[in-house]
């Protein structure tokens, strides 16, 4: 088994891009997929792999890959256009075996919404291979709650609604936010978990049995929100 890296696995996707920067450490890895090298040249970050199959990239992009595939081949996975797995699930089970167990992905939302849906079904898929994964943007991010209990530190200000991902949540606990519930049911068809706030206190987000999509909005600080922020 390979032996699990300290570092954050960095993904950045072919979505909406809505961040100026992205912090890279030096035990971080980057994926670029599809047309995410592009915005790795926006941002003047190098990408450790290039990995997908390239139908989302400029023809100076592709050109760009092609010229890549000559001079560092080992760093460029070209994925079939017909496949099972996306893209982004493929660069997700790459950082996997890779050994990286945390990853932060960067323009997985936007555009088409099929795809957007599917990014957070692979958040789903890296909580089942004992990882935590963040979709994460300039106004907040999104990660899932499942059979677990999550805090958030004081001082946190926006919005935060949760949503129910594959059935109902049972056993819903919120406490520290402007709405709160105890050992409550969230339905599938009832989405009474939009739009609760902050207010300045720690916060925790319990759920005994199921899955619900956190959706953290107009957030002070996203930087202070995670890692440190969700313990």
């Amino acid at each position: 088994m390979m032996e699990k890296k300290s570092g954050k696995c960095i993904v950045i996707g072919a979505g909406d891009l809505t961040v100026g920067q992205i912090a890279v450490g030096e035990e971080d890895m980057v994926i670029a997929v599809d047309g995410g090298l592009t915005y790795c040249d926006i941002l003047q970050i190098e990408p450790d792999m290039i990995i997908g199959d390239f139908d989302s990239i400029s023809d100076a992009g592709a050109a760009a890959v092609q010229e890549l595939e000559k001079s560092i081949p080992d760093r460029i996975i070209r994925l079939p256009a017909e496949k099972d797995d996306t893209d982004m699930l493929a660069a997700l089970k790459l950082g996997l075996e890779k050994g990286y167990r945390d990853f932060r992905i960067y323009a997985g939302m936007g555009g088409r919404f099929d795809h957007s849906y599917a990014n957070i079904q692979c958040l789903l898929f890296l909580k089942h291979q004992g990882a935590v994964g963040y979709l994460v943007d300039g106004d907040g991010m999104i990660l899932l709650i499942q059979n677990e209990e999550i805090t958030f530190r004081a001082g946190m200000e926006g919005y935060i609604s949760l949503l129910t991902l594959g059935g109902d949540a049972q056993g819903v606990t919120i406490k520290g936010l402007k709405y709160t519930v105890e050992d409550a049911v969230l339905r599938s068809d009832f989405p009474i978990g939009i739009s609760n706030e902050f207010i300045g206190q720690e916060a925790t987000v319990t759920v005994k049995d199921g899955c619900l999509v956190c959706i953290i909005s107009y957030v002070f600080s996203i930087q202070e929100t995670i890692p440190g922020g969700i313990q």
